[in-house]
């Protein structure tokens, strides 16, 4: 069987998209295996951490999230539909007056933020929220 010109088209452009589709990441799983690897898979609570992100945003380039959790030493933020799924790193030492931030993210489409800290008793807390996103902040 012989094939014309257009038919050669549409199998080459199947196989590219095959090819793209199977090597897209699962960023959601990026993040998970990052907080199993930094908690050393242990148990992690809920209901400690305050997490407060917009329902919808506008704009993904600058999403405000206020994040606080009495007696951590660390929280981390990550988003679970970004490239690079920790978004942020926060260190308390015993001096700090508050354990919490209000910042401004960038967010690569509709995702869940993920705020995980370390408590002063070497437990962890995770907290999580959906943040609708209608323009990518990175590069969509």
């Amino acid at each position: 069987m012989a094939l014309n010109r257009r038919e050669m088209i549409w199998i080459s452009s199947g196989t590219v998209v095959w090819t793209a589709l199977g090597s897209i990441p699962s960023f959601a799983s990026k993040a998970s295996d990052l907080i199993n690897e930094l908690t050393s898979g242990a148990k992690l609570g809920e209901g400690l951490i305050d997490l407060i992100a917009p329902e919808i945003a506008e704009n993904g380039n600058a999403v405000p999230l206020d994040v606080s959790a009495e007696g951590a030493e660390q929280i981390m933020l990550f988003g679970e539909g970004n490239p690079e799924p920790i978004i942020a790193t926060y260190n308390f030492g015993p001096l700090s007056p508050s354990r919490g931030v209000s910042t401004r993210v960038r967010l690569a489409q509709t995702q869940d933020v993920i705020a995980l800290a370390k408590m002063g008793d070497s437990s962890w807390q995770i907290a999580r929220t959906t943040v609708k996103v209608t323009i990518g902040g990175c590069g969509g």
